[in-house]
C-alpha cells in the first residue's frame, strides 16, 4: 500500500494545530487587509480578522499562491508516495481549479478533489479521506469517493446583520436600512457551487426554525427510513460568537437526537461576506452508506 499524505486547505476550518495532530498539511488562506497580505491561522487569528472587519477595513480574500502549492506537494512527496488535495468548493473560488492545473504536471500522484465542499463539510471529506486511506484505498480512489458524494451535503447560515451583503451587492442600500430595522435575518444555503439566498426571516428564533426545518426535510427526503444518525453527519458553524454557538448547537442535538454532531467556526472566507454572529447547521451524508 502507497503512503498518502492528505492537503486542505484553511477554509476546511481546520487549524495548523488540528492539521498536527490529524496528521494532515493546511494550505493557510492568504487575505489582504489594506493591500498587507495576511495568512489565515498564521499571521490572521479569528479574532484579528473579526476586528478589522468591524473597523471597516479593506479585506480581500485571495488564493494561495501556485508556488506555495507546489512546494508544500514536492516537500511531501519525499515522504509519501501520493497526495489527496481536497480544496474549498470550486464554485466559492478559483483554487480549486489552479490546485487541478499544477496537478496536471505530476502525473497522477497528486489527487485534486473537486467535491464543492467548504467550511464543516469541506473537514468532513478531509477526516472521510483519512478513513478511506486508514482502508488501503489508492489516491484516485479516495478522489472517487468523495466526488461521488459531492452534494450529498448542504449548509443553512442565518445572517446577523446586513451590512456585510450590502457591501457585497448582494442586497441593496435602502432593502438593507428596511431590514435592519424590521430585524430581518436572511437565511443564506450552500449547496454544492454557490452560496444563495434560501429565506429571509423576522428574528433570530424564526431563523433557527426555518434552519432546522430545512435540514429536516432534506435528511427525510434522503433517508425514509427516519435513523438519520445511520446515514449522515450533523454540523454546526459559526462566525465570531462562541457562546450563542454553544446555544445554537444544543438546540440542534436536541432537534437530531442521535447524530454525530461536531462544532467549529465558519472559514474567514465565508465570514468576509457575511460578518460577525452567523449561526450555520450543516449535514453530510456517510460515504460508509453508500
Amino acid at each position: 500500500m502507497g503512503r498518502i499524505a492528505i492537503v486542505t486547505d484553511s477554509n476546511s476550518g481546520i487549524t495548523q494545530q488540528e492539521g498536527k495532530e490529524l496528521g494532515i498539511s493546511v494550505l493557510p488562506m492568504p487575505f489582504y487587509i489594506n493591500e498587507t497580505l495576511y495568512f489565515e491561522e498564521i499571521t490572521l487569528s479569528q479574532e484579528e480578522f473579526y476586528q478589522k472587519l468591524e473597523e471597516e477595513q479593506d479585506i480581500k480574500t485571495s488564493q494561495p499562491a501556485p508556488g506555495d502549492v507546489t512546494d508544500l506537494w514536492d516537500q511531501l512527496l519525499k515522504e509519501y508516495d501520493e497526495i489527496v488535495h481536497i480544496a474549498m468548493s470550486s464554485g466559492l473560488s478559483s483554487s480549486c481549479a489552479t490546485a487541478e492545473m499544477l496537478a496536471e504536471d505530476y502525473h497522477g500522484k497528486v489527487q485534486v478533489v473537486n467535491n464543492q465542499r467548504i467550511s464543516v463539510t469541506q473537514k468532513r471529506s478531509v477526516l472521510d479521506a483519512l478513513e478511506l486511506r486508514e482502508e488501503g484505498k489508492t489516491a484516485a480512489q479516495i478522489k472517487e469517493v468523495l466526488e461521488k458524494e459531492k452534494f450529498e451535503s448542504g449548509i443553512y447560515i442565518m445572517v446577523d446583520t446586513l451590512k456585510y451583503l450590502k457591501k457585497g451587492g448582494r442586497v441593496t442600500p435602502a432593502a438593507a436600512a428596511v431590514g435592519t430595522v424590521l430585524g430581518i435575518k436572511p437565511v443564506l444555503q450552500i449547496h454544492g457551487e454557490k452560496l444563495d439566498a434560501y429565506a429571509k426571516t423576522r428574528g433570530v428564533k424564526t431563523a433557527k426554525k426555518k434552519m432546522i426545518a430545512a435540514v429536516r426535510k432534506e435528511l427525510e427526503e434522503r433517508f425514509p427510513d427516519g435513523d438519520y444518525g445511520k446515514h449522515a453527519y450533523l454540523e454546526a458553524a459559526y462566525t465570531g460568537n462562541r457562546e450563542e454557538a454553544e446555544k445554537w448547537a444544543a438546540e440542534l442535538q436536541e432537534a437530531f437526537p442521535g447524530m454525530e454532531f461536531d462544532m467549529d467556526p465558519l472559514s474567514l472566507s465565508v465570514a468576509c461576506h457575511i460578518g460577525y454572529g452567523a449561526l450555520a447547521v450543516a449535514w453530510a451524508h456517510k460515504y460508509s452508506d453508500c
